[in-house]
């Protein structure tokens, strides 16, 4: 273990997204923060590396970043002066079925409903309002439960968000409309026909419409890497390869802050923590886990419907049955002969990803947590489905299981990337119901990480709220 120097007011444990959220916080307000990594690269996972062949870059965990584009904290970051610039693909989303056009999401309201056929008034009627008020939606949702200072507007958004998916999707007709919104409440992990999955569906797709789903030039790397150069400006110091494994590995400060999952925090805490809190942190349950895929490719995706190149996210399911199919059968232990795949193709708007002429694709599934099957197959069966000829351009290809991503960031239990499961009840109380969850029986002591309110996601809303609670009661 890299030895820690004395000295900091406050040591933020963890350099994800909320961990760095944490410490630029308390940065700015004057303290001297130190940032302590397991891992030999900062970020967490938002990194990226080289997984398949030299010259072509992966991202190894978060990839399409609408929240870190629209989060309160983060976009009024100085990070585009520290190399953070945000590539915006044509549309956010494309969605294939077998007949018929694609659905296709795009920056405009009016061009996204124009597709929709017989759904163009419904999407626009739905959509329209949350995403003239975007900003407003989000600094409600990115927070932990507070009374709402848009009330009029998050009442709309809880009589449409507070249901199943499959109650939303009920006002729509044609199978584009159905689909569009079976893939985006997937992102939820719930199954379709389970509250609050409907919620999902409107805030990406609002994301979409308000700021886009950008991803970050040469990487999410460059976002943690701009991120990292403006808390060192501010005075800020990243140590990296240094596990902490005990709260007594770490020199005294007046705060600590961990941005880790409830796992790790009870072996960190070694049996310290009262024991009501130790068995709320034990009962914490997390989520389903998903199995992903790099690939190197000697050209783009041959898509049968050539509108899916205009995107940089394409949801590969079908029809809403279809994906309704694959997110029940996660929640029973198994995954769905069709599973419903999540698939980036950043370098066709960002040259830096790849040698001219080739390409890179990151694609993953949900499974069960900690599932062990390979399901390569599987997914290359489901882009083959809509672009045959795929595997024919297939240079080579990375395999991470839910073990190989918990091995890269033990915050990824069994896979989660949500840090925890985001269902109604879960949502705000996690990881323990207290009125300050980011706060621990421990003094000094706090959580940051996505298994604290507002949950998964790139946004940094969990490490910042920890912040504030470290500055009004311990600096």
């Amino acid at each position: 273990m890299t030895l820690i120097p004395p000295g900091a007011d406050a040591i933020v444990v963890g350099s994800g997204p909320n961990g760095m959220a944490a410490a630029v916080r308390l940065a700015q307000a004057g303290h001297a923060v130190t940032v302590v990594e397991a891992q030999s690269t900062i970020g967490g996972a938002a990194r990226s590396a080289q997984l398949t062949l030299p010259g072509f870059i992966h991202d190894v965990g978060a990839a399409i970043l609408p929240l870190g584009a629209a989060s309160p904290f983060f976009r009024h970051l100085p990070l585009a002066r520290r190399g953070l610039e945000w590539v915006h693909p044509e549309a956010p989303l494309a969605h294939p079925l077998d007949e018929g056009p694609p659905a296709m999401l795009y920056r405009s309201v009016e061009a996204t409903a124009a597709g929709l056929g017989a759904d163009h008034n419904v999407y626009q009627r739905v959509m329209g309002p949350f995403a003239r008020n975007w900003e407003a939606v989000s600094e409600e949702l990115l927070a932990p439960f507070r009374i709402s200072r848009h009330p009029l507007l998050m009442t709309r958004f809880v009589l449409y968000g507070l249901r199943p998916a499959t109650h939303l999707a009920a006002r729509f007709r044609t199978e584009q409309g159905r689909a569009l919104i079976a893939g985006l409440a997937a992102h939820s992990f719930l199954p379709l026909d389970r509250r609050p999955s409907a919620a999902f569906a409107l805030t990406l797709g609002m994301l979409a419409h308000g700021v886009g789903w950008p991803f970050p030039r040469g990487g999410t790397q460059c976002f943690t890497d701009a991120l990292v150069s403006y808390f060192q400006s501010l005075g800020g110091q990243v140590i990296p390869n240094t596990t902490v494994r005990s709260l007594d590995d770490l020199p005294a400060s007046r705060a600590t802050l961990y941005d880790v999952t409830p796992r790790q925090m009870l072996c960190i805490a070694n049996d310290r923590f009262p024991g009501s809190y130790r068995l709320q942190l034990d009962r914490y349950r997390y989520g389903p886990g998903v199995f992903k895929l790099d690939y190197a490719l000697d050209g783009p995706i041959p898509w049968k419907a050539p509108e899916c190149a205009l995107a940089g996210t394409v949801h590969l399911g079908g029809t809403f049955e279809e994906v309704a199919e694959s997110e029940r059968a996660v929640w029973q232990g198994r995954v769905a002969e069709r599973p419903f795949v999540l698939l980036a193709q950043q370098s066709l708007f960002d040259s830096t990803r790849a040698p001219d002429g080739k390409q890179t694709v990151w694609a993953y599934c949900h499974v069960p947590n900690g599932y062990t099957v390979d399901l390569t197959d599987r997914i290359e069966a489901q882009i083959e489905r809509f672009a045959p000829g795929f595997r024919d351009r297939i240079l080579a290809r990375h395999v991470m299981s839910p073990a190989d991503l918990q091995r890269r960031d033990a915050n990824l239990v069994g896979g989660d990337i949500n840090g925890g499961v985001q269902d109604l009840f879960q949502q705000y109380t996690r990881p323990t119901l207290r009125l300050e969850p980011y706060v621990t029986p421990l003094k000094g002591v706090y959580l940051c990480s996505s298994s604290t309110p507002p949950g998964g996601g790139v946004h940094g809303m969990c490490g910042y709220f920890a912040a504030q609670s470290a500055l009004r009661r311990s600096l």
